[in-house]
């Protein structure tokens, strides 16, 4: 017997209009039986279905839409091993607090719980990972559902992240009743930005106005708020930390930006302003052993970016642009107390060691297996990279050179959670989402194995990305580990393989470079021909500075050795 029609009506047409409606212009998603009537209602609305090779990289393309585009990311995934699979870009979008709604579906209603094929019960797996996380099992209910997942995605009242859908495959082809399907529920929503509290910004204003070494750091909750920010760095003369999350908020030319100098600012301000951004492992979960007799004063719409780890003598709880801007409104005509002198040294050795980096990249010695050094791959690149670039780092060895190595107005990396793997995935979606734009992802070749096949969905789908793939055969952060603090090298070297031949096998043009004076033409021809993919054939013998630092054998207190040993001494535990 042939399943029923599809309806207009049915539940799977009313997500597909509610997504529509909602501005939704991409699903990225991997077909099942038990998704089948959304699937097919997306086609009939319009919606492009970027059919992916991993349920996993549908949830990371669904993630950088939604980063890129400050929208919604769609991810659509079967049960069972589908939503099992995607579980790991659930908890990276978790962490990374992206607006991204994952939908599903189950076996029937009348086979539930009976052994049917993929009938596990998914909700009771992703809670823990999402912002709201229901089964829908009668069609009525699908409007309001769909809305206030939605809204908890976008972090309004809360803090945005993930969230999951799932509904029988019964529910999805019956009718949704006319009544129900209210237009406001459908309707994009415009909420007004949390308001500024005058109390507190006038408090703000006071302490700003007094600090002599004030430094701000910004993170996902100030990517609206570059404007703001960098009048008022400008205005008080402060020092400026970008992070992954907000990387090219601020221009690099801006004479705040001190990034170079970062461990030597975190422990010299007197003050340090958090502009959403969580006190994180990047950060030393601001620990005085790092921040010195630093106060905080914390800006932020959502409280995970505003009392973690550490309380600020001032705590501003509102639209970070707004807050930002109301502090420029309020500010007084005298003339701030920072030691614009510690700023311009601070810059100023900053532009040294900026310059000497790209210097010492386009010189770095071959290793003496006379394989190219990755900072030259990264140099080449570097020079080939238009101004308005989105660079996508994915890796951990590769990751630590390409972090400093890449400038990007748009940066996305595996964020706070590590998770490698990304870096296909996310370039996938920027290319699609900004294709007037030049995409590249710069990743080493473990992480690129997580999710290489997706390749094959750059080809299919057009998407004009660039791949450069450091290979130089080696988990090579763990290979330095190992051998350094336990003497033996055990189950962490890769080979060189020709990831340039996979490539080509699915149709895209690659090539692979094994000296650096072949780089420049070759990246030229790959920009020429997205997508594009180089296999680039690098040392292992190269050290970064992730592989230095302790990162790698995990100390007690603290991500880094060296504060690690300062929290010690801190603590009084040395």
């Amino acid at each position: 017997m042939a399943p029923p029609p599809i309806g207009e009506q049915s539940a799977a047409a009313v997500i597909a209009r509610f997504l529509k409606a909602r501005g939704v212009r991409r699903v990225y998603a991997l077909c099942g039986g038990h998704i089948m009537p959304i699937w097919m209602r997306l086609d009939a609305e319009g919606i492009r279905i970027i059919d992916v090779r991993d349920e996993r990289a549908a949830v990371y393309m669904a993630h950088a839409e939604a980063q890129l585009t400050g929208g919604l990311g769609v991810a659509l995934v079967t049960a069972g091993p589908g939503v099992t699979n995607a579980m790991t870009g659930i908890a990276n979008a978790h962490v990374a607090r992206a607006p991204v709604m994952v939908l599903s579906g189950l076996s029937p209603t009348a086979q539930e719980n009976r052994g049917a094929l993929q009938d596990i019960v998914h909700t009771e797996l992703v809670r823990s990972l999402t912002r709201y996380a229901r089964t829908v099992r009668h069609p009525d209910l699908v409007p309001q559902e769909l809305a206030e997942a939605a809204a908890r995605a976008l972090g309004e009242g809360g803090e945005p992240g993930p969230v999951y859908l799932d509904f029988p495959v019964d529910t999805l082809r019956a009718d949704v009743a006319g009544a129900v399907q209210l237009p406001e529920l459908f309707a994009p929503r415009r909420l007004a930005p949390l308001p500024t509290s005058p109390a507190v910004i006038q408090a703000a204003v006071e302490r700003l106005w007094s600090a002599r070494r004030p430094l701000f750091i910004s993170g996902r909750g100030a990517r609206d708020a570059g404007p703001a920010l960098s009048t008022l760095l400008e205005r008080l003369g402060a020092a400026y930390l970008d992070t992954g999350e907000s990387r090219g908020l601020v221009g690099d030319d801006h004479p705040s930006v001190v990034a170079a100098m970062r461990g030597t600012v975190m422990g010299q301000a007197d003050l340090v302003v958090t502009v959403g951004r969580r006190l994180d492992f990047q950060l030393a979960y601001g620990s005085p052993a790092v921040f010195g007799e630093a106060e905080f004063l914390r800006i932020a719409d959502c409280a995970a970016e505003l009392r973690d780890n550490r309380r600020g003598t001032i705590e501003l709880l509102a639209d970070p642009a707004l807050a930002l801007q109301a502090i420029l409104d309020a500010a007084p005509a005298r003339e701030p107390a920072t030691d614009r002198g510690w700023t311009q040294a601070l810059r100023a050795q900053h532009e040294q060691r900026s310059a000497k980096l790209v210097q010492s990249m386009r010189n770095a010695p071959d290793g003496s297996d006379a394989r190219m050094h990755p900072n030259r791959a990264l140099a080449a690149l570097r020079d080939a990279l238009p101004e308005d670039a989105i660079v996508v780092a994915d890796g951990g060895d590769f990751l630590s050179f390409a972090r400093v190595g890449l400038p990007a107005q748009t940066y996305l990396d595996p964020g706070s959670l590590g998770c490698i793997g990304i870096g296909t995935p996310f370039g996938v979606a920027a290319s699609l989402a900004c294709p007037e734009r030049t995409v590249v992802v710069a990743t080493g070749d473990g992480a690129f194995g997580f999710n290489a096949m997706e390749i094959d969905t750059a080809v299919r789908h057009k998407a004009p990305l660039l791949v450069m793939v450091a290979n130089n055969g080696a988990w090579a952060i763990e290979v330095s580990d190992q051998r350094d603090t336990h003497g033996k090298v055990v189950g962490t070297r890769l080979q060189f393989s020709d990831h340039a031949a996979m490539a080509r096998a699915f149709g895209m043009h690659a090539e692979r470079v094994e000296k650096a004076e072949d780089l420049p033409a070759a990246i030229e021809r790959a920009m020429a021909n997205r997508p594009a993919l180089l296999d680039v054939v690098v040392t292992p013998e190269a050290s970064s500075s992730d592989a230095r630092s302790g990162l790698a054998w995990v100390p007690d207190l603290q991500p880094l050795g060296a504060w690690d040993e300062a929290e010690r001494a801190w603590r009084g535990r040395a």
